[in-house]
Order: C-alpha cells, then sequence, then structure tokens
C-alpha cells in the first residue's frame, strides 16, 4: 500500500523537486501544500501518513504549523530545511517538539541541487511512517503521574557510569526523560544522540536549562563526574576512556565501521573497556536499527543492568525491539518509567 506524503514548501521549485523524488521512489502517493496554513487546511482533507515542512515559509512558519499538527492529529513529520546556523536551531526545536527526523537542503532556502539528498529524503520517509505518534504533552503528563516502577528484583550494586542511546525520536524523548533524573543521581550520564553537529550544542543548552543535572556537548576531553550528562558531538563518536584522575569522555573522528553517529555501540564498547560491566547501567531509546544492542546485550551479559524502551511509547521500536530481542534488556519500560528506575538504580 502506497504511503501518502504532504510535501509543504513556499518554493514552487521544491515542491516539484521533493514530490518528484518520492513519486520516483513508487511506494508515495505526494500532496503539496504553499504554507503551514495550507498544510493544516489539507491534513484534514488527505490524511497524510507523513508531513514534509519547510521551515521559513510566510503566513504560518514551519515551528508555528508543526506545534499545531502536534495538538491536532499528530502525524509524523521530516523537516525539510537548510542548516544554517538560525536553521539549525529551529530544526532542532522541531524536533524537540515532536518532528520525528530531518533532511538538510544542501544548497540553502530555495535549493538547486536539492537531488542529492534523494535517497536520505526517501529513507526517512519511510523511517518516518513507521513513527508512533502521539498528541503533544502527553508523555510529559504521563512522567509526572507516573507512580514509581516496582522495586527490580535483586539487590542494586553501585554505578559508575549511565550510557544512553537514541536516534529518531530521540531529541524530543531526551527533552521530557532527562529532566526528571534528580541532580543527586550518584553517577555521570554520557548520551549519545544520532544527531548532526549543529545540532548539538544547542541541545546541551536547552537541557542544561531544564534539567537538575548539568549538561555539556562533549567538544573536547573532559573528567567526568556525577550531576553531569555529557551529549556526545553530532556527526563525531563520543568514547570512553579512563585516566590517574577517573573516567573521562571525548569526541573522536567517527568510525566507518559504525553507520550511523554518534555510534552507540561504540560508546558503550569503549565504557566496557575501563568499567565493569557489573558497574553500568545502559538505557536504549526509539530508534530505527540497531545501533547500540549489540554492544548493550554484552554489558547485560557480563552483568550489567539495561533498559529497553517499551513499544508502547517508543516512536521506532527498531534499536530497544532489537535489544528485547536479543534478551539483552534487564527491563522493557514504557519512557515514562525509566527516570523513576533510574534513580533507584543510580543512588
Amino acid at each position: 500500500m502506497a504511503t501518502s506524503v504532504l510535501v509543504v514548501d513556499d518554493s514552487a521549485l521544491m515542491r516539484r523537486a521533493l514530490k518528484g523524488m518520492l513519486t520516483e521512489a513508487g511506494d508515495f502517493v505526494v500532496h503539496t501544500a504553499r504554507n503551514g496554513v495550507d498544510a493544516l487546511e489539507q491534513l484534514e482533507r488527505v490524511h497524510p501518513d507523513v508531513v514534509t515542512l519547510d521551515v521559513n515559509m510566510p503566513e504560518m512558519d514551519g515551528l508555528t504549523c508543526l506545534s499545531k499538527i502536534m495538538e491536532r492529529r499528530p502525524v509524523p513529520v521530516v523537516m525539510v530545511s537548510s542548516l544554517t546556523e538560525h536553521n539549525a536551531l529551529v530544526t532542532l526545536e522541531a524536533l524537540q517538539l515532536g518532528a520525528v527526523d530531518y533532511v538538510p537542503k544542501p544548497g540553502g532556502t530555495v535549493s538547486l541541487n536539492i537531488d542529492e539528498v534523494s535517497a536520505e529524503l526517501v529513507s526517512k520517509v519511510r523511517g518516518a511512517a513507521q513513527a508512533k505518534m502521539k498528541r503533544a504533552g502527553t508523555l510529559r503528563a504521563r512522567i509526572r503521574a507516573a507512580a514509581p516502577p516496582p522495586p527490580p528484583a535483586g539487590e542494586a550494586g553501585p554505578v559508575d557510569l549511565v550510557l544512553i542511546g537514541s536516534s529518531t525520536g530521540g531529541p524530543h524523548l531526551l527533552s521530557e526523560l532527562l529532566p526528571q533524573l534528580p541532580g543527586t543521581l550518584a553517577a555521570p550520564v554520557v548520551v549519545a544522540q544520532h544527531i548532526p553537529a549543529s545540532f548539538t550544542a544547542p541541545l546541551a543548552r536547552r537541557l542544561d536549562d531544564t534539567c537538575a543535572l548539568r549538561v555539556h556537548e562533549v567538544d573536547r576531553i573532559m573528567t567526568m563526574s556525577r550531576g553531569n550528562i555529557y551529549v556526545g558531538r553530532g556527526g563525531a563518536d563520543v568514547v570512553v576512556a579512563r585516566r590517574t584522575d577517573g573516567l573521562i569522555v571525548k569526541p573522536a573522528p567517527a568510525a566507518a565501521e559504525y553507520r550511523w553517529h554518534p555510534s552507540v555501540d561504540r560508546m558503550v564498547a569503549s565504557a566496557s573497556r575501563y568499567v565493569d560491566p557489573k558497574r553500568l547501567v545502559c538505557v536504549l531509546l526509539t530508534g530505527m536499527g540497531d545501533d547500540g544492542a549489540t554492544e548493550m546485550a554484552m554489558v547485560h551479559k557480563g552483568g550489567g543492568r539495561t533498559i529497553a524502551e517499551a513499544e508502547e511509547t517508543a516512536v521506532v521500536w527498531g534499536m530497544p525491539g532489537e535489544l528485547a530481542r536479543r534478551g539483552g534488556a534487564t527491563e522493557v519500560l514504557p519512557a515514562y518509567e525509566i527516570a523513576g528506575r533510574l534513580a533507584d538504580w543510580v543512588r
């Protein structure tokens, strides 16, 4: 069955180009809208499976349109935007509001070489069609209303490090989950979120404004300590090592053997070399593919504790689902119970 897509862009050239790329893929029915107002009208008429959304548009911009989509009729949205500094900030805000992915325009707002991202556009729209969307504010409300999860089986030993991996749908989930972690959390946290380099500094700043823990972008070698969250820089990998003064985290050039970056598998593998798996806690959140599943399953096998986000809350149950299928999850929990479990384990 063909996937229905609504392409929203104020440029007729861009609408024609994006529609052509999707139509040529053979499994999409494509509709177009010229701005946010037009998009909201068509949303009720054509009921698309996926929306691609430009950022800068007259009458109603992409961010305003996205917020109204998430309130009225949540549908997977892929932002299509040039990654200028301003648009990177807006696109990050869109991801935190609930957009599931983005495609960069390689040549600016009206991109004459937009065909360069044809394969990426088709892949991300197909992936977005698998996403499960919920109304704005639903997850936050459930996190706040959630009763403490039942006590875990067995005694919880000391924890040296918490590792979190996420991809599609991750920025929104991280913005809801990380602020729920207590400032007294007894171990540092490292996050590998698949995201471009221009997004991670503003993501870390936004999280730092809302979290009880301090949040940093890993843009250099940093000595880790409790009370801090370290977000791996986009477009590179994030690795853990040890020096005489303790554990450190640092950026590393993206390794070709890993498909996604920052690589969750590489982060966990590096930590496992310097920290006893029994003193690690790993969390695998929403995302396509299987990044993180192999190494987190090894941590679980070595006696460490691992959490896979449950299918009921994951935007895409690829990465956490693979960890669960491999028997590598100590617990499979809905997103609204994960912060409570971490607070219980890491104290």
